[in-house]
């Protein structure tokens, strides 16, 4: 059951508090079954507006196809504060998870998990919320440093901040950008890289992700929907 104390907050101090209560529960170990089902997730705010739109992609393991989606759109009520951007995101992606037939077995999320100042990016706080095995897969660096990543397919680098280290910088494709992996819940870190290169193909961004995107900017015939 989704703990809704945890997505809450009466005030920006009680947000960062949350968060770091949050981190304490991650769980950073390999604690999933077999996984037929993983998902992306992606929110946009059409317009640049208050109004959230969460896509849920559900693909099947380890085909890829896509099997099922879910599509949701909200009021946002929580402010724009870099950090903690979870507390504004996640009310209208349970929302959309709520609509599919099942949960999915793995979530890959278009952000942070453990590479988070707080260590509580939306990967964790949505994987300790629905309690989902989860990973981060973001574009961009949040937090940390890190050395150059060899250029081939498959390479990665620790993600460090100070002497610890909060995730991956992953290539997924040569010649292009890496991406920034992190644990949310119940995966641990080289796992979370494999589950990421088991879902990309000859895209930079995991077939998961890409779907999501697709889905909530409208571009894709939604399949699934409920």
């Amino acid at each position: 059951m989704t703990d809704l104390s945890l997505l809450q907050p009466r005030s920006i101090a009680e947000a960062i508090a949350l968060q770091r209560e949050i981190a304490r529960r991650v769980v950073c170990e390999d604690a999933h079954g077999p996984v037929r089902r993983v998902a992306g997730v992606d929110v946009g705010f059409p317009g640049g507006g208050t109004q959230g739109r969460a896509a849920i992609a559900v693909l099947d393991f380890p085909s890829l196809a896509l099997s099922e989606t879910a599509v949701a759109e909200a009021e946002v009520n929580f402010p724009y504060v870099p950090g903690l951007l979870s507390f504004r995101e996640l009310p209208v992606v349970l929302q959309a998870l709520a609509r599919l037939s099942a949960p999915p077995d793995l979530l890959l999320v278009d952000g942070h998990g453990r590479a988070h100042p707080r260590r509580c990016g939306i990967a964790c706080h949505l994987g300790v919320l629905t309690d989902l095995p989860s990973i981060g897969v973001a574009k961009s660096r949040l937090v940390g440093r890190h050395e150059p990543v060899p250029q081939r397919r498959g390479a990665w680098v620790p993600l460090r901040d100070g002497s610890e280290i909060i995730g991956a910088v992953l290539r997924t494709r040569v010649g292009v950008h890496p991406v920034y992996v992190s644990i949310g819940h119940r995966v641990s870190l080289e796992r979370a890289v494999d589950w990421v290169m088991a879902c990309t193909t000859r895209y930079r961004l995991p077939e998961t992700t890409r779907a999501a995107h697709a889905l909530a900017s409208g571009t894709v015939r939604k399949r699934g929907m409920r």
